[in-house]
């Protein structure tokens, strides 16, 4: 049996053991926990002192100014402006209804605008600002600031918003600026910044990559909740570059105030031969500067029922049929396929095909008897040009309207342009699933049926006929004080003997005493002007009307009336301006739309005058 001293020995071997097994394992424990601060405070050290600096310091993108927009003459089109917005911080409130309504007792604050700040604050961190007003006048500033000590929680920012020194008079050219929507989010951080407004139409959007600018930076330090402790630095970034546009402010601003006694009008005034858009005027318009700020939906749906359109800029899109303003393309098509403009066809007031019978305006008094085409062009003879069309057939005319600009946008530098229609036998079929008929021949003749134009064609078409060169309109002069390069415009490939007839019947149409214009012509030698009426049919004339004698357009409602329509160009002797005017449901071309061409093109060419021959005076080397 073991002794005492022999169990003594035993368990002090047992704990010695247990201890040195113990300290191993501390040792061990020890080592690793030496180790991994060595990893992370002599290996990783580089790597954890920037995940450490960045959640100290942030860096945000800041908005740079966006770029001026000019007109030719250095007129501001577009600007920023400094704007003064109030804010309220909800961590420094107790509570935000009570200082709402605070605000409210010195400036106004709608029930609309309360139910938004409420949303925002309910979505945001309590130290983030929420914007309650923005735009706020001088005044409104001033009775902030004075009672600043009454409205806690409540600041005074200032930012930039974008301003249009003419408003609506331009808009349709220019375009406006709005929030960035969920679909033109690129991944650009720059979009994601809450103050940035891009462009939405016109030349906003066309240029907006130039006029947007590059961000800037600022460098915060911020706690750990996100809070800015202060500034450590700033980067203010590249402000966007300067547009400069071939309008001219001053005849933009007549055209617009020749249009205003219509109820929906527009205009287009091209300098020859560069093709620089002088005046893009559609009526009614509307003002760019709420859509900055974001509309209400009272305003959207307002704009939307507007009764004349006023959003849509009936310059490049609104589409109608050309009416007469089109003869000068169907004698072009007859001269180029041989046809002499000495050939006569006789007017009885009526053309009649198969059972079908087309009228002339002038079958109340008998008709224009014998006419050639100078006079069938001054006239506004339809049936010459039942006989001609149907003589050299719908695809010469088509033909010959594509060669000088119809049925195919103008690639003007600005979104929005619509293509007009020049149909085809093809398109029919495949439209209509029927073929093309004679009396649809007829119809084109003069202007009607299928055919759809916009008043940008028009100018474009009558800037041809003009010059016989291939003229192309551009509404960018400049990007950034780069000009825009353009190559000179070559001839269009016409006979210079056949465009001198169309020429000539142009001018009859002002000039003599049996055109259809002549009250509107200009008086002043050196100025006149030559130019084609139409009045294009909205609604279809049927037999029935005229056995009611019915077919007055003017006394039917305002939406069935006849558009009116007048195309131009001046001086006769050198082209240099271009005018088309088209007066939704105006009836009369020569009665209504000459008048406001022949006061357009006289003011151009006087201002251009009094500037020292701002456009160049060209005409085709073979003319």
């Amino acid at each position: 049996m073991p002794s005492w001293k022999d169990k003594d020995q035993d368990r002090g071997k047992l704990f010695g053991r247990r201890a040195a097994l113990l300290a191993g394992g501390q040792l061990l424990l020890l080592s690793t926990l030496v180790g991994r601060m060595y990893y992370l405070q002599v290996v990783e050290s580089a790597k954890y002192q920037k995940l450490a600096e960045d959640n100290r310091i942030n860096f945000r993108l800041l908005a740079p100014p966006r770029g001026v927009i000019y007109d030719r003459h250095g007129e501001v089109l577009a600007h920023n402006q400094q704007n003064y917005r109030v804010v309220v911080v909800p961590e420094q409130i107790s509570d935000v209804t009570l200082a709402l309504d605070a605000l409210s007792e010195v400036i106004e604050v709608p029930a609309f605008v309360r139910r938004r700040v409420m949303r925002e604050i309910r979505r945001k961190r309590s130290f983030v600002p929420v914007t309650v007003r923005d735009n706020l006048s001088w005044e409104e500033v001033s009775r902030i600031e004075l009672n600043a000590t009454s409205l806690p929680g409540m600041q005074i920012e200032v930012g930039l918003t974008r301003a249009y020194p003419f408003g609506p008079a331009v808009v349709h050219a220019v375009g406006y600026v709005a929030a960035v929507s969920e679909q033109d989010l690129t991944g650009e951080p720059l979009l994601e910044l809450p103050d940035v407004r891009i462009g939405k139409s016109g030349i906003e959007r066309q240029h907006d990559q130039a006029l947007r600018g590059t961000a800037g930076t600022s460098q915060v330090e911020v706690n750990a909740l996100g809070r800015v402790i202060r500034e450590l630095s700033r980067d203010e970034g590249r402000p966007g570059k300067a547009v400069t546009l071939t309008l001219d402010m001053g005849l933009q601003s007549f055209a617009n105030a020749r249009l205003a006694s219509q109820e929906s009008a527009t205009a287009v005034v091209l300098g020859i031969p560069d093709g620089d858009v002088l005046a893009l005027a559609s009526h009614p318009s509307y003002d760019p500067v709420p859509f900055g700020r974001g509309l209400t939906s009272q305003e959207w749906q307002d704009l939307l029922r507007h009764p004349y359109g006023a959003l849509n800029s009936k310059t490049i899109a609104g589409q109608y049929p050309p009416g007469s303003t089109f003869k000068p393309v169907v004698a072009l098509a007859a001269l180029e396929s041989g046809m002499a403009s000495s050939q006569r066809f006789f007017c009885p007031g009526h053309f009649e095909l198969g059972d079908a019978k087309f009228f002339c305006y002038a079958f109340k008094t008998g008709g224009h008897g014998q006419v050639d085409m100078v006079e069938a062009i001054a006239k506004s003879c339809d049936c010459y040009f039942y006989n001609v069309a149907l003589r050299i057939g719908m695809e010469r005319i088509s033909a010959m309207s594509r060669r000088l600009g119809l049925g195919a946008p103008t690639e003007l530098d600005i979104p929005g342009e619509r293509p007009g229609l020049v149909p085809s036998r093809e398109w029919k079929k495949a439209t209509t699933g029927e073929s093309w008929q004679n009396g649809e021949t007829v119809n084109l003749g003069i202007g009607q049926g299928y055919i759809l134009t916009t008043p940008l064609q028009l100018a474009v078409m009558t800037a041809r006929v003009a010059t016989g060169l291939m003229i192309k309109p551009r509404l960018t002069r400049a990007v950034g004080g780069v000009p825009v390069d353009i190559d000179p415009p070559e001839p269009i490939g016409l006979s210079p003997q056949n465009l001198a007839v169309v020429q000539r019947g142009m001018d009859h149409v002002v000039n003599s005493p049996y055109g259809t214009a002549r009250a509107a012509a200009i008086k002043e030698a050196a100025f006149r002007m030559a130019g084609k009426s139409g009045s294009a049919q909205v609604k279809r004339i049927t037999q029935r009307d005229r056995d009611m004698k019915n077919t007055d357009s003017k006394k039917w409602e305002w939406r069935f009336r006849d558009h009116a329509l007048f195309v131009s160009y001046a001086p006769v002797s050198a082209p240099r301006y271009v005018c088309a005017v088209v007066v939704e449901h105006g009836v009369g071309g020569s009665a209504v739309a000459a008048p406001i061409c022949r006061d357009v093109l006289l003011e151009a060419q006087k201002r251009d005058i009094m500037r020292g021959g701002g456009v160049k005076v060209a005409r085709a080397e073979s003319l």
